[in-house]
């Protein structure tokens, strides 16, 4: 079949709907005029945060290279090791008391993006500093339907004082748009569903999924029309590519709608939290396989995702943990809590290596979404008992599009900013910086 020229913004249209697309062959010219070799898809990039440090002596390999061994924590990452880098030695100097006193949670999770000393402040004056993903935002964000997408399982105040004399607006958001205004994350999952594929006019959105709900129709049911369209236009393997998405999009849309059953109890009808699963797992595996469809339609190329704020005391008593999470990280060397600290550590790695092997399982061309995204996961504190904001539980997962050389444990001089690696990572994505926080150059070593 004749290679069909598709723009890359092509979008199925139906009532209340614009479902992007994935990227399909048609969307890649062969060649361009000049003769040069076919585009490569984008570079995306995604922080994802987990709080309270971590149990630091199963997390780090022992040998440094490629010839490393994933301890127990990093266990589930197994099946993608060829497209990690374990980096060790960094530092968040920012997250530092550096003469503030107590309130190191909040400052982990503030400084985390951003590199920058919060001021100690529980009132409106907050002030921090504007987030990597933003200036990433800034740069490339006009390129797609939404400049970034922040998601997180834990909803937070933007006042009040969560942490010391630390406002909730710092324990509570990575995302920074500016040095005082916070990017407030997304935790239903419905509602970024339908911010994703439903028509964003003003006071239609509500209007147009209860009529679709009075019907019992899917959001695919109303642009039917208009994919049997654009698959007469495409060859067998786009066909076969475009139907996997769609089903995809399905299977979220049903997963969401169930944690929407009502619920009835005799004559009482309890209607379940909208969008949101009463499972912990099940709610972070919706928001990675929205970010992931989010990643695959080009609708953004920049995503935050936080497994739970800093300070979270959050139980796992589903995993046989029924303590807080903050409380165990306070473990004061204590064998069986260090236990429970390494399971916690390793069920959110797990959680991880579900994004990454949803990522890797959509191909884009000759490669794979995740080939072409950068995938930074870790801590603003390293162990919680000590609040130590040195030597780092950092990864980066993909290749960002052949730039990085995985399959490493890199380990770095002590004190080397954690801002060094974003230097690296807006350098790949397009969005180049002289400095950014408290960086001292980039980060080397990593391709």
């Amino acid at each position: 079949m004749k290679h069909l020229p598709l723009s890359r913004r092509t979008v199925l249209k139906g009532l209340g709907t614009a479902i992007g697309l994935p990227l399909l062959e048609a969307m890649l010219p062969l060649y361009s005029l000049a003769g040069q070799a076919k585009k490569t898809p984008p570079r995306r990039m995604a922080f994802l945060y987990v709080p309270n440090g971590k149990n630091m002596a199963h997390w780090t390999p022992k040998a440094v290279g490629d010839k490393f061994d994933l301890p127990s924590i990093l266990e589930p990452l197994q099946p993608v090791k060829d497209q990690l880098l374990v980096l060790s030695g960094l530092t968040l100097d920012k997250a530092r008391p550096n003469g503030d006193g107590p309130g190191d949670h909040a400052r982990a999770m503030a400084s985390f993006l951003t590199g920058r000393q919060a001021k100690k402040t529980h009132g409106a004056d907050i002030r921090i500093g504007i987030s990597v993903d933003q200036i990433a935002a800034q740069k490339i964000g006009k390129n797609t339907k939404f400049p970034s997408l922040e998601l997180g399982c834990d909803k937070g105040l933007n006042s009040g004082n969560c942490d010391s004399g630390y406002s909730c607006a710092y324990s509570a958001n990575i995302s920074w748009r500016s040095e005082a205004t916070p990017n407030a994350k997304e935790i239903n999952p419905r509602a970024v569903f339908d911010r994703l594929f439903a028509n964003q006019v003003k006071g239609e959105v509500d209007k147009n999924r209860a009529k679709r709900d009075r019907y019992h129709k899917s959001i695919l049911d109303f642009v039917t029309e208009d994919a049997n369209q654009l698959k007469r236009r495409l060859g067998s393997t786009d066909q076969r590519k475009l139907d996997e998405y769609l089903s995809s999009v399905r299977e979220i849309e049903s997963r969401i709608a169930r944690t929407e059953e009502v619920i009835v109890n005799g004559s009482l009808k309890l209607a379940k939290p909208a969008g949101i699963p009463k499972e912990y797992q099940d709610h972070i595996h919706l928001l990675a396989d929205l970010l992931v469809l989010a990643f695959q339609a080009d609708l953004t190329r920049i995503g935050t995702f936080v497994f739970a704020n800093d300070g979270s005391n959050r139980s796992y008593r589903f995993m046989g943990v029924p303590e807080g999470h903050h409380d165990l990280s306070h473990h004061g060397n204590d064998k069986r809590k260090l236990d429970k600290v390494r399971k916690i550590n390793r069920f959110h790695v797990a959680q991880l290596a579900y994004l990454l092997e949803k990522l890797k399982g959509v191909t884009e061309g000759d490669t794979t979404l995740l080939h072409n995204s950068m995938i930074v996961y870790g801590s603003g504190i390293s162990d919680g008992n000590r609040h130590n904001h040195d030597e780092l539980p950092i990864l980066v997962a993909g290749k960002g599009g052949g730039s990085l050389k995985t399959g490493r444990h890199v380990r770095y001089k002590r004190e080397t900013p954690l801002t060094n690696l974003y230097l690296g990572v807006l350098d790949r994505m397009g969005a180049a910086t002289d400095r950014f926080g408290d960086s001292t150059g980039r980060l080397e070593s990593l391709s």
